[in-house]
């Protein structure tokens, strides 16, 4: 989806100078106009929060005069920027007017506050200081914080860990209305996706169906759902063992999505969007103040999808709303509130391409194995609803120490009816097909309490962080798997036109998984100098889940003990680079049954990774080794195999690279390399030595857009994007492969005032290439799209 921010301001500098009638800060911008913010004071510091803006490079410089411990200008969530002065015994105060643009040299209208010292405060013989930054209207392609790495606003590059963030805007350039499609572009992380709807990331090789994350909270684990990007406004992507923060996991990392939050001034987009396989898709993004104070934001987003499908029969229809709320109760106190909403019917997911040999059968990749009873019959269908409430109440006791609560209520149902491949003759292409019900329901909830404090030993500064997380997940699964369908040959298909009823067959399964988790972590940032940083963190985790069989009645309960530990180092030895090393340690739950009885113990993860962050202006580049060995795995009992022993294990390892940012004005780009070496190392069923599934040895991509800063054509754009996967094995026995592949996309676009036209070529030269496997040859791989065209046309008041 095409959008414009006609508002916003991006930073990109900040400037410094004296004058003789105080301290003054002046905020200029290249065009456009900065709002004139209200000021507040926090302790000793004097806050002005510039609303619709942002700043690629974050600025502080401690005491620039007698009387100013700091000046600092930084970004904050929901496109604001912060200006903080803050005086060495008392707060300042200020008066802030609009810049004319001569004053820093631009053809902006920017800001001035002339800034006095507190009673307590003195300035020998009335130096000054000038704070000036300027700034042009592109959001960029860096972004330089994330939270995801701390649970603290901390910049990516004194984080001891490897993290990749994709902006709103590379999103918007490549016309990604998914997750899976935005996660492309990251180094490490294969999305592997069924019909383009279900959805599978695998991260360093390591399956993370359990690692998407919305604004720091836990989702409901499920496969069929590949979430829109209408709400996004940025997904960050944390890799390696992740529980000294977020708990039980796979040891590949967390996905955390970060919702888009209400605006101060009056905002309305409308966006059309339409193309190859009869898609159209009308979205809108409204926003702005309830009340006159603008202490009540409201935003609200919506979008309608209906489209056929390259695989014949298959189409989809898809409803989404997301209305928020952003509640500023006093200066220090927020709280705010999301509600997404989806509503989905996809026909005709397919079977997937059996397996051949050591390879997959060749038929065209728009041949649909599992038959469709379109939107008015549930047979051959997905319905999918799906319900997520989330709020977060941030308090400020005073500058240096805050508290932000954060809760999420999920709720989502899946009821599917569809023939299912079960068996499949190689020789003579006959697929063996049963009937396949399911009506699956899955609620989360969990709450995290985060207590963020900064404060100093001596020359030592340190930033705590103590939380808690209580988290709570129902999964219910009705399922009737078997009976007879008609078989289908692959090569010469012959389609049943049978339509079986949602309950013609009564279920023969019926389970229930409830979880409960109990987290208590700590974290302490400690900066002995300006580039020099250790961060030691360390959580124990309370795990309790239990198995109910509802047509048997029997079942089983487990608990897990565990703490994880993380030490990280940081140190740049000159500004724009930053070395770190780090050790890691994650758990996650085990499903094993011991023989003895007893609950085994949890699946383990240790990490080793070293690596370097550089930053060149608006430009950042990452490049990371890891070495990952997940143990504790079940495996088979040799003495008595209806059971499990905990002797398995898998290594990963490898080497990642990532580059983003603006290389020249107008020209973006964000790209990726990932070396990944994943594994069995250990396992009583033969697998030793085996790859993972799905996992490329070779990965690399690349996004890049050049947009005419000048002249006639001003605003006119092109964009070009390549995608290479190396061989991936499609079961764990690895009986059979996917080929490698290379796609090629581009786009061209033109923005204009407040209108922007986008026209984006996906899969260029029409690469036939695979997303995803069912893990068995009967099931077979999941094709890819062929060329596609999307274009979209966007206004913005």
């Amino acid at each position: 989806m095409a959008q414009i921010e006609a508002s916003l301001v991006q930073i990109t500098g900040v400037r410094v100078e004296e004058t003789e009638e105080g301290l003054q800060v002046i905020l200029e911008t290249a065009e456009g106009s900065l709002e004139v913010p209200e000021t507040r004071s926090i302790g000793n510091a004097l806050i002005a929060d510039i609303s619709n803006a942002t700043i690629a490079e974050e600025f502080s410089q401690s005491e620039p005069i007698a009387g100013i411990a700091l000046v600092s200008v930084t970004s904050l969530p929901g496109d604001r920027v912060r200006v903080a002065i803050t005086g060495t015994d008392a707060p300042p105060a200020a008066d802030v007017r609009s810049a004319s643009p001569s004053q820093g040299e631009s053809d902006g209208q920017g800001l001035v506050l002339a800034v006095t010292l507190g009673d307590a405060g003195s300035v020998a013989e009335e130096d000054a200081i000038q704070v000036v930054v300027t700034g042009e209207q592109d959001e960029g392609y860096y972004v330089p914080n994330a939270s995801v790495g701390t649970r603290t606003d901390t910049p990516l590059r004194d984080v001891p860990a490897s993290i990749q963030v994709v902006p709103r805007q590379v999103i918007d350039d490549r016309a990604v209305t998914n997750l899976a499609d935005a996660l492309e572009t990251t180094s490490g992380v294969n999305p592997e996706t069924y019909g383009g709807y279900a959805f599978i990331p695998r991260i360093r090789g390591f399956n993370s169906i359990d690692a998407v994350f919305v604004n720091g909270s836990r989702r409901e684990v499920v496969v069929f759902d590949n979430p829109t990007t209408d709400n996004i406004e940025r997904v960050e992507v944390l890799r390696g063992p992740s529980s000294v923060l977020f708990g039980q996991g796979n040891p590949g990392g967390i996905i955390n999505y970060v919702t888009r939050r209400p605006l101060e001034d009056p905002y309305y987009n409308l966006t059309l969007q339409g193309g190859s396989f009869d898609q159209i898709r009308p979205s809108f993004d409204i926003s702005g103040p309830l009340t006159d104070d603008e202490s009540l934001l409201y935003r609200f987003i919506g979008s309608y999808t209906r489209e056929e499908s390259f695989v014949e029969f298959a189409n989809s229809e898809i409803y989404f709303l997301a209305p928020s709320l952003e509640w500023r109760i006093t200066p220090g106190t927020t709280l705010a509130a999301d509600l997404e909403f989806i509503d989905s019917s996809i026909s005709s997911l397919t079977c997937g391409v059996p397996a051949i040999g050591e390879g997959v059968a060749d038929i065209p990749r728009s041949r649909i194995l599992c038959e469709s009873g379109g939107f008015g019959d549930l047979f051959g269908k997905y319905d999918l609803q799906r319900y997520n409430l989330s709020t977060r109440l941030e308090h400020e006791f005073n500058q240096d120490w805050s508290a932000r609560n954060t809760l999420f209520f999920g709720t989502y149902t899946v009821r599917r009816a569809a023939p299912s491949s079960s068996d499949f003759n190689e020789n003579t292409g006959e697929l063996q097909r049963v009937i396949a019900n399911q009506d699956n329901s899955f609620t989360s909830f969990s709450n995290n309490l985060d207590v963020v404090g900064n404060f100093s030993t001596g020359s030592i500064d340190h930033r705590l962080l103590l939380g808690f997380e209580y988290s709570r997940q129902n999964t219910f699964r009705n399922f009737f798997f078997g009976g007879e369908y008609p078989s289908i040959n692959i090569f010469d298909p012959e389609y049943s036109d049978i339509r079986f009823q949602f309950d013609s067959f009564p279920f023969n399964g019926q389970r229930e998984l409830l979880s409960t988790g109990y987290g208590f972590y700590l974290q302490n940032q400690v900066s002995f100098t300006d580039n020099l940083i250790l961060v030691l963190g360390g959580r124990y985790d309370i795990y309790e889940q239990e198995t109910i069989n509802r047509i048997t009645d029997d079942s089983s309960d487990q608990t897990f003990y565990a703490f994880s530990p993380r030490v990280g180092l940081v140190y740049r030895p000159v500004d724009p680079l930053s070395l770190y090393a780090s050790f890691t340690r994650g758990f996650e739950p085990s499903s094993a049954i011991l023989a003895d009885g007893s609950d085994p113990d949890p699946q383990r993860s240790t990490q080793y990774e070293v690596g370097a962050k550089v930053e060149f202006g608006d430009l950042a580049a990452t490049l990371a080794y890891f070495d990952i060995t997940r143990t504790n795995i079940p495996t088979t009992d040799p003495d008595n195999p209806t059971f499990s022993i905990l002797t398995g294990e898998a290594r990963s390892r490898g080497v990642e690279f990532d580059i983003s940012g603006e290389i020249l004005p107008g020209w973006n780009v964000t790209a990726s390399y990932a070396y990944t070496d994943a594994v069995v190392t250990e396992d009583n069923s033969g697998s030793e030595g085996n790859r993972f599934v799905f996992t490329p040895r070779h990965s690399a991509a690349l996004w890049t857009t050049y947009e005419i800063q000048a002249g006639v054509v001003e605003g006119l754009g092109f964009g070009l994007g390549l995608l290479y996967v190396d061989e991936r094995q499609a079961d764990l026995a690895n009986s059979f492969a996917v080929p490698s592949y290379f796609r090629t996309d581009a786009s061209l676009f033109y923005r204009r005032d407040n209108w922007r036209a986008q026209v984006n070529f996906q899969n260029i030269f029409d690469t036939e290439y695979f997303v995803g496997t069912n893990e068995f040859r009967a099931g077979g791989v999941m094709p890819g799209p062929p060329f596609a065209v999307v274009g979209s046309i966007s206004v913005t008041f």
